[in-house]
């Protein structure tokens, strides 16, 4: 049985006109991730990441911590990539743009795409670019991609987004859409999931760790979740 270390990527930049890019602080605490798992005796068989800058730039800061060497590129999986965010919120909302309610009230914001998430679960919305059982189908290709061909012993790396940790961790332990999207929420920049792959099968051993932004204590003002 091999064993997937399933990291969410760094703090990208929320509310900015590209999102899809790390602040200095998601860098950081990808380099932070990289040197806790060098401490730790790891070595990764395989690497992967999404087609995202946030997800590719995570990986490459990771294992360039590990290594103390250049940054490496990732395989690439396009069914890493997070679900069409913009659209689905578009979609519930009628507006096409959500940063100026990201900046005005997060809270709110979230709120509401918390309802336009769980209307696109039950295939109430129309007009987006991806069903939710697309969605699904496709990050589980991409974790049986990673885990294909590797041993009893290997590590694996996969740098992906919330949405499809929240999703595949959820379908993992059997559980409903509404959790997938509150385990999606509540996923931590940086963080990681351990899932045991063997049979055919995953197995989840650890949800949202973040060791590395614990320890020592002033860390703990980076740890952030958007």
């Amino acid at each position: 049985m091999s064993l997937v270390y399933l990291v969410r990527h760094a703090q990208a930049s929320f509310g900015a006109q590209c999102y899809d890019q790390l602040s200095d602080l998601g860098r950081q605490q990808a380099r932070w991730l990289g040197e806790y798992f060098a401490a730790r005796g790891l070595r990764f068989t395989k690497v992967l990441a999404g087609t995202l800058a946030r997800q590719q730039d995570t990986a490459r800061e990771v294992i360039a911590a590990m290594t103390g060497g250049e940054a490496q590129a990732p395989l690439v999986h396009a069914g890493l990539d997070e679900y069409p965010g913009e659209a689905l919120y578009a979609a519930w909302t009628g507006m096409n743009d959500p940063r100026p309610q990201q900046r005005l009230d997060q809270r709110e914001y979230w709120r509401t795409f918390r309802a336009a998430m769980q209307a696109w679960a039950d295939d109430r919305l129309s007009g987006v670019p991806e069903s939710w059982a697309a969605f699904g189908a496709r990050v589980h290709e991409a974790v049986s991609e990673a885990v294909r061909g590797t041993g009893r012993d290997d590590a694996i790396l996969v740098v992906s987004s919330g949405g499809v940790i929240g999703r595949l961790v959820a379908d993992v332990a059997g559980a409903p859409a509404r959790t997938a999207i509150e385990l999606n929420l509540q996923c931590r920049n940086s963080g990681f999931c351990e899932l045991i792959a063997g049979g055919g099968s995953l197995r989840l051993l650890s949800f949202n760790n973040i060791p590395h932004l614990e320890a020592p204590p002033q860390r703990r003002q980076a740890i952030t979740f958007a």
